[in-house]
């Protein structure tokens, strides 16, 4: 029983470290905001959950607490979609113009548009061929 409880414990780590490389490296390699908030909210999320849950079942197993895994697991698994939420949310609002923006339920403007410019873009250059913004090019960008 020990030897597939380790067998398990292995792949867990194997997995959720492939999970994470591949998480890390859509970070770095995918071309706009948006795309790129798939990759830590998704495969990064997998990759520490995998080996959260690895150091669970061993911690388990000798018979320690294992509690504060399960309270990180829970913390991750809250966080990472919230804060993904916000991010997608201040690209959206920051990159597009403010006549496609579709109506609030009160009438008035939105409240992160609102503060922008007349065009609702941000730092980042829009390109409507593309339909979003190039954040390499914000990094020069002189701050209002």
């Amino acid at each position: 029983m020990a030897g597939l409880t380790d067998l398990l414990i292995a792949a867990l780590l194997v997995i959720g470290g492939i999970f994470g490389l591949v998480g890390s490296w859509g970070l770095i390699r995918l071309p706009s905001t948006m795309t790129r908030l798939h990759a830590p909210t998704k495969a990064t999320t997998l990759g520490v959950g995998g080996v959260l849950i690895a150091s669970m079942i061993y911690f388990g197993r000798m018979g320690d607490a294992w509690g504060h895994e399960l309270l990180i697991t829970l913390f991750l698994l809250l966080t990472a979609p919230i804060s993904c939420q916000f991010i997608a949310k201040s690209v959206i609002h920051r990159a597009t113009p403010r006549s496609e923006l579709p109506p609030t339920a009160t009438g008035a403007d939105w409240a992160t548009v609102a503060l922008g410019t007349d065009t609702g873009a941000g730092a980042g250059e829009w390109s409507a061929a593309a339909g979003e913004v190039d954040d390499r090019k914000a990094v020069d960008a002189p701050r209002a």
